[in-house]
């Protein structure tokens, strides 16, 4: 009886310390169920084999790269800085202030040994009537490496009418006789030129015959010169005139540059850095 009694005694004290260790748990649950704080956030494995967009950053140019080499002999290493854009020796003129770079450097109507220099300009801005004898004055120096071509503007009806002229005085042998008349024709004589007519009679002024001129203003080749004005002011991005583009990588105006003395300046230096296949 006495061991009954035992076996008993000991099977309620088993009993009791697992009903005691189960409550706890319950318990411990409960209180950490209910004590407000967040459960910690799942945390994802990270991806580490995806192909992802270049960020700004990384297309950009950068002002400098900077190339670590292997460290010298006595443990330092060197730094070398490489210019990705370079800017004109005086350091006055800035890229993305004064002039731009296009996106990719265009083809020229230069021979590749030369630097050249363009203007896409319209003989009826006043702009590009006062910027003028300053492309002329420089034009009387011009170094034997640089070559100065125009680009009349093509994109409306009126200054199409304007470039075929242009492009007629130069077929007609005329272009150093006629291009500073035909501005002063239109700025200070107030004749737009602005039909075939008005302007035959100014050649016709000027000593070319009617039938000349007409055949000039009509030709395959201003046909084809002035489709090669409209794809280069493409190329070029021109949104204004007068517009001054060098080598075919950078554009710059007045307005950027600061003055039209300023311009002059830059489009030197820009020339120089070019000539140094900078």
């Amino acid at each position: 009886m006495s061991n009954f009694i035992q076996s008993n005694s000991r099977r309620s004290a088993v009993i009791a310390a697992s009903v005691l260790a189960v409550t706890a748990l319950v318990l411990t649950s409960f209180l950490l169920t209910d004590s407000g704080e967040p459960a910690p956030a799942a945390v994802e494995p990270e991806i580490t084999n995806t192909a992802q967009a270049p960020t700004a950053e990384a297309v950009a140019p950068t002002v400098a790269a900077v190339d670590r080499e292997a460290a010298s002999d006595n443990g330092e290493s060197r730094i070398v800085l490489a210019q990705a854009d370079p800017a004109p020796a005086s350091g006055r003129f800035q890229l993305g202030t004064h002039y731009e770079r296009l996106p990719a450097a265009q083809g020229t109507s230069s021979s590749p040994d030369l630097v050249e220099v363009a203007e896409v300009f319209w003989y009826g801005c006043p702009h590009c009537y006062t910027f003028d004898p300053y492309l002329e004055n420089w034009r009387e120096d011009l170094p034997e490496d640089v070559s100065f071509v125009r680009i009349p503007a093509v994109w409306n009806a009126l200054l199409q009418i304007h470039a075929r002229a242009f492009y007629a005085a130069e077929a007609l042998g005329l272009s150093d006789e006629l291009h500073t008349e035909i501005f002063r024709e239109i700025h200070i004589n107030r004749n737009g030129l602005d039909s075939q007519g008005a302007l035959a009679d100014f050649f016709v002024a000027h000593g070319v015959e009617a039938g000349a001129f007409d055949a000039a203003f009509e030709s395959f080749s201003v046909n084809t010169k002035m489709n090669r004005a409209d794809e280069l002011s493409r190329r070029y991005r021109i949104a204004s005139v007068p517009t001054v583009i060098v080598n075919g990588k950078y554009t710059s105006d007045a307005g950027m540059a600061g003055s039209y003395e300023e311009l002059m300046e830059l489009i030197d230096e820009l020339v120089a850095m070019e000539r140094a296949g900078e």
